[in-house]
């Protein structure tokens, strides 16, 4: 059985990681804040950018921009957006899971497939199986910005543009509040420009270009890539902030738990003791007489 001091000890360590859990609930709810509103302030820029890239898209021929350009699904490149940081429940191992997973799926289809990896726990995750990686990108967690994904996806687009592969796809999650993130597996390239009605392509006529349609949708594509880019960071940060202030909640809640019940512990042992030492009073006192 376990010593009163063992039981002291026990309680001070988990009231110590309660207050670090508590910490982490709210620096991570203070960032989340902050996080929120840069994801929600970038979906109706990345939903009007889609309908303008199929209104324009609808106007051109597919083959005359390298983009757009379909060559088959032989060579398959992953952008698997993970965390640099731990302690965010699930977050990292559900993205794990489906980049596994459509790895095997896309090797039995006899598939060459590439690896690029943004963040320091999918790099470690996958170097440890030893998995091929063309590239990783780190520190980006909690310093994101529009220059990230920018340079990330302009060394995408060249391996496209070059015909390295053959489609690229980004494996992330989804931020639906802060207790449910969705694993999202988005096709980036080649640009698949929405299907437009034919009362949207009436009311494009409306519409005058300079110089024209093509060189404006030449210009507006690699934007559109980037920008679907950095909506997928945006929507992984606020996914990864959202799952690591649930998970340090959780803490919070069961090490008050673990400390009641430890305590519960230590007062029915210190009990136990008071009553052997009144015992051995007792019986040394009888013995007396």
């Amino acid at each position: 059985m376990a010593s009163l001091r063992d039981i002291q000890r026990r309680i001070r360590s988990v009231k110590n990681t309660q207050q670090i859990t508590k910490a982490m609930k709210a620096v991570s709810a203070s960032k989340l804040k902050k996080a929120q509103a840069a994801m929600m302030a970038a979906r109706p820029y990345a939903n009007k950018l889609v309908s303008v890239i199929g209104s324009l898209a609808a106007r051109t021929s597919r083959e005359n921009h390298p983009l757009l350009a379909v060559r088959g699904s032989r060579r398959v490149e992953f952008v698997i957006l993970t965390s640099d940081r731990g302690l965010c429940s699930s977050f990292n191992t559900n993205i794990l899971k489906r980049t596994v997973a459509l790895y095997a799926e896309k090797k039995a289809e006899n598939c060459d497939i590439t690896l690029n990896v943004i963040g320091r726990k999918g790099r470690d995750f996958l170097k440890r199986r030893e998995y091929e990686m063309r590239k990783d990108w780190t520190g980006i967690s909690g310093h994101l910005s529009y220059s990230h994904a920018a340079m990330i996806a302009q060394e995408v687009m060249e391996n496209y543009v070059n015909a390295e592969v053959d489609e690229v796809y980004l494996i992330y999650n989804e931020f639906k509040s802060a207790m449910t993130q969705t694993v999202i597996t988005a096709k980036l390239l080649p640009i698949e420009p929405p299907e437009t009605s034919s009362d949207a392509s009436d009311a494009s006529g409306d519409y005058m270009y300079e110089p024209n349609a093509e060189t404006v949708l030449e210009t507006l594509l690699p934007k559109y890539a980037e920008f679907q880019l950095f909506r997928a960071l945006l929507e992984s940060e606020a996914s990864e902030l959202g799952a690591r202030m649930s998970a340090m909640d959780s803490a919070s809640t069961n090490a008050k738990e673990m400390i009641s019940k430890l305590t519960l512990k230590y007062n029915k042992a210190r009990q136990a003791a008071i009553t052997k030492e009144l015992m051995e009073i007792i019986g040394g006192a009888e013995a007396l007489k």
